[in-house]
Formats: structure tokens, C-alpha cells, sequence
């Protein structure tokens, strides 16, 4: 499994419904986001839209016409999904050398929506094969629940991970922690497996590592950090810096741990919402980053310009869609060259 800063054929992307459950009583403004999000995206790589039929593919192309963005950069698909969170629904692909000839396939983790939280989700767990069959990859179906957002890698061999979303029986309560990561070893091609502890508060997916800490390069992780001892994310955080020093990669050096702030809480209706800088998005030479009208959003942009010392950093406002429990990341999954 390639890191998400190699080199991209192209994004995926799954649009999300006015009747879906994600956005209850706010969807139509969570459009607009979407075309914002793909406004720098089509100037550095194909953009792959997941759409329910042609009726969608149609007014998703006249919104996408408004907001300047040329449809001959983006391609439709007749994939219908329930909801948009194509990180987890969608395929995870690998690549490999074989004797100088470049080789992609897919893998085909199943789909539970997060333990069976929101059904129904078949469609949504067919997307991958459906997108196998279209790019004629063969693709591997472990027969094991795994969502995109619950890893990452580095691409030389090493996982992050969390324990609160692996190991939560509402996943696969038959396995272990030592069958789980066998899993991965046999269909990522990892070889160092890294466990961090829980997830930020609102987070209804148990605990993704895509709200906590993401590699930038092969040796430095990014970890959010909050600074207030009250608040519900302080000790789950620091716990989860604590491991991350502790930690070696595949080749047991340690990392670099850059710390990025939190922002303030988000919350609708009395609820916490995961709002978190760690959720940004690596293409091709930029850096889509979250922001949420809050004051941290400035330090969390330079930090990451800082660690992104040759891509372009754009931070565009997440606050409409961060109500539907994701960002930027959860929405997209990148199609590696």
C-alpha cells in the first residue's frame, strides 16, 4: 500500500444524497463544500465522482459548471452509495514492481458501516469491486471489516493504527489483535504495525486514525494535541502523543512528532462534532486542509506548510460538513498511479 503523498492517477470521491442520514436537515449546504474541495483537486489530478444515477450526474454538473470547475476534469459513475465517506467504502489500492512492470489491484476490505451503525450499507460496500472492475485490477476480498480512515501508512512498510477501531467487536469480534494484524501484513504489504489508544470525542466511527495523527513522510508523523485539561480530547491525546514517542519504525528508528493544535470545540445540538486538523487530504503537490472559523485554523495551516515544504497548503472551511462527522480525508480516497 503506497502512502497518499506518492504520486495519484486520480481521487475518488462518493456524492452524497439528500436523503442519505449523514447530513439530517443541513444537506444542501454541504454541496457547495464538495465543489470547493475539488477546485484545486482537478488542477493536479482526475477527479472520480461516485453519483446514485443520471439525474445526480446531472445537477452535481451544473453546481460543478458554477464553481468553475471543467467537467472534462471530472468523471461520473454510476456507483450508487448510501453516503459519502468514500475513505471507508471505497477501495484501497496497492501497486508493486514485478521485474520493472508497474502492477495496481485493490483490495476489498468489507464494509459494516462502522459496526453496523447505519444501515443499510451493501451498495456502499460494493463500491470497491465496482471500481475494480471498471479499471480491470484484480482485486482481494480478505473477508474481514477494515474502513480507509483507520490506517495509514508510510510506505515503506509501517501502520498506524488505532485499538479502539481494530480491536472493537462490533468490527470482527472473532479475530485477535495478533490475527488482525496478520491481515494487514498479508494484504498491505506491511511489515511494522503500530497501535495508538482512542479516538477524538464525536468521532462515531470508534476511534479513526485520520482524526488523530497522519504520516507526512516516511519518518515524521503529525499528532493533534489538545491544550486545555478540561476538555473531553486532553488525556485521550496526550495518551496517544505518549505512544507515538515510544514508537520506532520498520526500521526501528524513531519518528519525528510534529504536534498540530485542536480547535475549539464543535458542537450542533448539544453534540461534539470530531473536528480535527489531522483530517486534511495529500494530492498531487497540494495539501487540502479543514478549517473551522476558529483561531487555531492559522497555526494548524503554517504547521503544515512547514511539514509540506514542497506542496502547496489550501485550508478551506469544514465547518458544514464536519456536521455529517468527517472532512476532507473521510470524503476522498486517492488512486495511486
Amino acid at each position: 500500500m503506497p502512502a497518499e503523498w506518492e504520486t495519484h492517477a486520480g481521487t475518488w470521491l462518493t456524492w452524497p444524497r439528500p436523503d442519505g442520514v449523514s447530513f439530517p436537515d443541513r444537506y444542501f449546504a454541504v454541496p457547495p463544500v464538495y465543489a470547493k474541495f475539488i477546485q484545486p483537486l482537478f488542477q493536479v489530478e482526475q477527479v472520480n465522482v461516485n453519483v446514485w444515477d443520471a439525474d445526480m450526474e446531472s445537477w452535481v454538473g451544473e453546481l460543478l459548471k458554477e464553481n468553475n470547475v471543467p467537467l472534462d476534469q471530472v468523471l461520473f459513475h454510476h456507483f450508487p452509495a448510501y453516503e459519502p465517506w468514500c475513505r471507508d467504502h471505497g477501495p484501497i489500492f496497492l501497486v508493486r514492481d514485478n521485474n520493472g512492470v508497474h502492477e495496481r489491484a485493490v483490495v476489498d476490505w468489507g464494509y459494516n458501516a462502522w459496526g453496523g451503525k447505519y444501515p443499510p450499507f451493501d451498495l456502499d460496500d460494493a463500491i470497491p469491486q465496482h471500481i475494480a472492475y471498471l479499471r480491470q485490477l484484480p482485486f482481494f476480498s480478505p473477508g474481514i471489516v477494515l474502513e480507509g480512515g483507520s490506517i495509514d501508512v508510510n510506505g515503506y512498510g509501517t501502520l498506524l493504527t488505532t485499538e479502539s477501531c481494530l480491536l472493537n467487536p462490533n468490527r470482527n469480534p472473532h479475530l485477535t489483535k495478533g490475527q488482525i494484524e496478520q491481515y494487514l501484513r498479508d494484504y498491505l504489504g506491511v511489515t511494522n504495525i503500530l497501535w495508538l489508544g482512542e479516538g477524538i470525542a464525536g468521532d462515531d466511527t470508534d476511534g479513526h486514525v485520520d482524526g488523530l495523527a497522519r504520516f507526512v513522510n516516511p519518518s515524521t508523523i503529525v499528532s493533534v494535541v489538545e491544550e486545555d485539561p478540561a476538555d473531553a480530547n486532553y488525556q485521550v491525546l496526550q495518551d496517544n502523543l505518549r505512544r507515538l514517542r515510544g514508537m520506532r519504525d520498520q526500521d526501528g528508528r524513531i519518528f519525528r512528532i510534529v504536534q498540530l493544535p485542536m480547535p475549539s470545540a464543535v458542537e450542533y445540538q448539544g453534540r461534539r462534532l470530531p473536528a480535527s486538523y489531522a483530517n486534511f487530504y495529500i494530492a498531487n503537490g497540494i495539501v487540502i486542509v479543514p478549517t473551522y472559523r476558529d483561531p487555531n485554523d492559522s497555526e494548524a495551516m503554517a504547521i503544515l506548510r512547514r511539514v509540506f515544504p514542497d506542496s502547496r497548503v489550501i485550508g478551506i472551511d469544514s465547518t458544514e460538513l464536519i456536521w455529517g462527522l468527517g472532512s476532507f480525508h473521510c470524503i476522498s480516497q486517492q488512486e495511486p498511479g
